[in-house]
């Protein structure tokens, strides 16, 4: 699993906010781009064999983070994703009981319609095993619409393709953030203990993820 040095981390805590206006999903400029930010946070809490939800394209959290220790699983055909990452209802993953040890929404979490998330959430929990965890990356309200906003304006000034939710098309029924009372008592509902509330420094601290544990 890859990891961040201190001389890496403290560099993109200095430049956090050049990071957020024009670091999205590779790295430059020796500098790590908001995705490898939350995959180093989220990498940090698994606990072994991880189901990765709104894997997007490539299946990079899974396939390079985690040197393919785990499954990565979305709805809409992404570039780099095969059959294998496809499904056609979330509400039900694919998988048998107690298969991982880790699940993980990385940026996916507000995406997922208000009544659809315990549906998911309860999937999560019958397809962890006893002691897994769940992983949910969360943005502030503020940092949630302004990094929608940033991407979009980038991507139609420098005609690149940064905005993932632009090429699925986002619905009326997703949100830019899911408040944290929300997220909280979904997962209390869906029977996780232990829940924890984890900010990420080299963001400032906008943003974060949560844990809970099977």
């Amino acid at each position: 699993m890859k990891q961040r040095s201190r001389w890496q981390a403290a560099k993109d805590f200095a430049t956090f906010p050049l990071r957020a206006l024009a670091i999205f999903n590779e790295d430059r400029w020796g500098l790590s781009s908001l995705r490898t930010d939350r995959f180093y946070y989220v990498g940090r809490e698994v606990r072994g064999y991880c189901l990765d939800v709104g894997c997007c394209r490539y299946n990079v959290f899974i396939n390079d983070f985690l040197n393919g220790n785990g499954k990565g699983i979305d709805c809409f055909p992404y570039e780099g994703l095969t059959e294998e990452n496809l499904v056609d209802d979330l509400t039900h993953f694919p998988f048998k009981e107690a298969t991982f040890d880790s699940v993980s929404f990385i940026a996916s979490w507000h995406h997922i319609p208000a009544a659809k998330r315990d549906i998911e959430l309860n999937e999560a929990y019958r397809v962890l095993r006893p002691g897994g965890n769940v992983i949910i990356t969360s943005a502030s309200p503020l940092a949630g619409i302004l990094a929608h906003i940033t991407v979009q304006w980038y991507d139609r000034l420098f005609r690149t393709r940064h905005n993932v939710d632009f090429e699925r098309g986002m619905h009326d029924d997703e949100d830019y953030f899911v408040p944290d009372r929300e997220t909280i008592e979904r997962l209390r509902r869906a029977g996780f203990k232990e829940i924890r509330k984890k900010a990420f420094a080299t963001q400032w601290f906008l943003n974060a993820l949560f844990t809970g544990t099977k």
